[in-house]
């Protein structure tokens, strides 16, 4: 399942230091062409609590499988397995809740969890630069004695030399490819700056989670950003699709060192081809309670 994004022209923006309630409802439905026979799932639909954001209540319910276990990975994502029922016609996977966020100016602090830092410099096969993302990062260069600063030159950057562009890429596209290219989403805009940011020096991670439009409650999928990691502050995100860091828009829920760490729904071959897939989300505003 692909992430998916909008351009910075239809995203709400929240008075400065207003703290606000955002009520989700996501929901993912495969339907298969013959009955499953076996199936595996990791689902990661539960955002995380840290700095800026915390949840009120939050549920995770599934039709067409049985839940196996629930863990914490590596990244400090809470996970669920579930496997398939067999002879299920269908998987219905149903996350939805309530989150508490305020504005940190995208700061989410100091490192944590089992994780060494040093892992967020590794590259993996989709942010593996080649000579493209090395041009992008030559841009940036050592242009700026502080961090941040170069951090947010890098997101502008990359916002103006890959534009925004649906149906351009799919999801095995790597940074690479998506910056020769010169076009993308989301996901594409988030690989190429930790592949950057990587060369640069500094650790950085994908993102997955949900953002607050103005112009519409229904989406087509969950968003994607990027954090990379400045001393003195600890992580920082970046979205780059929008050329801003988070603010309480954003609900983050899973991190790693790409996408396929952070992937709301991942798992085996179902044993059948799939009949049909259906991606519902819903972000909206809520009123505090007084």
């Amino acid at each position: 399942m692909r992430s998916a994004c909008r351009s910075n022209k239809t995203i709400a923006f929240t008075p400065e230091g207003r703290a606000v309630r955002l009520k989700i409802a996501h929901l993912t439905r495969y339907d298969f062409a013959e009955p499953a026979q076996y199936g595996l799932q990791q689902i990661r639909l539960t955002p995380k609590t840290r700095r800026g954001q915390s949840i009120e209540d939050w549920s995770v319910t599934f039709e067409g499988a049985r839940q196996q276990v629930q863990f914490v990975d590596e990244f400090n994502n809470q996970t669920l397995l579930i496997g398939l029922e067999e002879g299920a016609e269908f998987l219905s996977i149903r996350a939805e809740g309530t989150v508490l966020t305020d504005d940190q100016s995208g700061i989410v602090g100091q490192h944590g969890g089992w994780t060494p830092l040093w892992i967020y410099r590794r590259k993996t096969p989709l942010t593996a630069p080649g000579e493209a993302i090395r041009q992008i990062s030559q841009r940036v260069g050592s242009a700026f004695n502080d961090e941040v600063s170069r951090l947010h030159a890098l997101m502008m950057t990359v916002a103006e030399l890959v534009r925004y562009e649906t149906g351009t890429t799919g999801v095995a596209t790597t940074a690479e490819e998506a910056a020769a290219a010169g076009s993308g989403v989301c996901q594409d805009h988030t690989h190429i700056f930790i592949s950057c940011a990587r060369l640069l020096g500094f650790p950085a991670r994908y993102v997955s989670g949900y953002l607050m439009m103005d112009d519409r409650v229904q989406q087509d999928a969950s968003h994607a950003w990027a954090e990379a990691y400045a001393e003195g502050l600890g992580w920082v995100g970046f979205d780059v699709s929008n050329a801003i860091s988070p603010d309480t828009r954003y609900v983050a829920v899973a991190t790693g060192l790409d996408y396929t760490d952070a992937a709301p729904v991942s798992g085996l071959s179902f044993g059948n081809a799939q009949q049909g897939l259906e991606v519902s989300v819903q972000v909206q505003q809520q009123q505090q309670q007084q």
